[in-house]
């Protein structure tokens, strides 16, 4: 379900492990996301695109621009 989370991971060369990291959960977590057999919650999902510099869309697959959207000025979000 989530092919481009695992795409831009393996062509970083980062491990499984390390994401889980960032995310601040398990592998085996982390493993279910990649696979769809966990939606990834808002949040991670939100941490993955600013570290990969992409857009929530783009991971989603709503998207095929990898780019990300400019930054939001307002300080309340």
């Amino acid at each position: 379900m989530y092919p481009r989370i695992r795409n831009l991971r393996e062509d970083k060369d980062l491990t499984q492990g390390e994401l889980a990291k960032l995310l601040n959960v398990s592998q085996t977590t982390y493993s279910r996301y990649e696979s769809g057999a966990l939606d990834i919650p808002s949040r991670s999902l939100i941490k993955l695109a600013e570290y990969y510099s992409t857009s929530v869309d783009y991971l989603l697959g709503i998207t095929n621009s990898d780019k990300a959207y400019p930054k939001n000025s307002n300080k309340d979000n």
